[in-house]
């Protein structure tokens, strides 16, 4: 008899976890569908229903983060993107997710951290070598962004935005560099920099 009871509760607790899943997609499909509608505080709605029946369900993190992205609260969309990461979904596109989100909040260094996770998992990626470059570039590491605009031209050799970028980037060290020189006494580094600097 105890067994049998023990059988019926746990094909009950079965049940009810199948159940509160189903609920939770349900929410989940229809937050895709307004997402889609781009009706994004619709979507953040249907998602975060779908999160308070199934808590750990990585991919409603992922895409209310995505919702919050498309509405610039970049700031909760990061915590979504965490929120999934933690739940499970390691895959390339939440890394890349979250590195917008650091780029749009002026977070580089988290920016790159995401950007090479992204690279490990996808290595010819030129758009997550670009993304990184532009984070390096913006935390003034201008070595770094120039190795990187160099790697999505040897990705995408006629990337006409990896050139330009790659340019600014050699820009900016070259005025780091003049006004070193100048502050030092070097004055055609000081003629150099007034050039480059109109």
């Amino acid at each position: 008899m105890k067994i049998f009871c023990i059988c019926i509760l746990v094909f009950s607790l079965w049940s009810s976890a199948i159940a509160a899943d189903q609920g939770a997609d349900k929410y989940f499909d229809a937050g895709n569908g307004h997402f889609n509608d781009e009706q994004y505080a619709k979507a953040i709605e249907a998602y975060t229903k779908a999160i308070e029946i199934a808590p750990g369900y990585a991919n409603a993190y992922h895409n209310r983060g995505l919702a919050y992205y498309r509405t610039g609260k970049y700031d909760l969309a990061i915590a979504d993107y965490t929120a999934a990461i933690k739940n499970g979904n390691t895959a390339a596109g939440i890394f890349n997710s979250r590195g917008l989100a650091y780029l749009k909040t002026g977070q580089y260094g988290y920016a790159v951290e995401d950007y090479t996770k992204v690279i490990e998992q996808a290595p010819r990626s030129a758009e997550a070598y670009y993304n990184r470059a532009i984070a390096y570039a913006n935390n003034s590491q201008y070595d770094e962004a120039i190795d990187d605009y160099n790697k999505v031209l040897d990705l995408k050799p006629g990337d006409t935005n990896a050139y330009a970028s790659r340019g600014v980037a050699f820009v900016r060290k070259a005025i780091v560099d003049f006004k070193r020189a100048c502050e030092k006494g070097s004055k055609s580094a000081c003629e150099n920099l007034k050039q480059v600097e109109q």
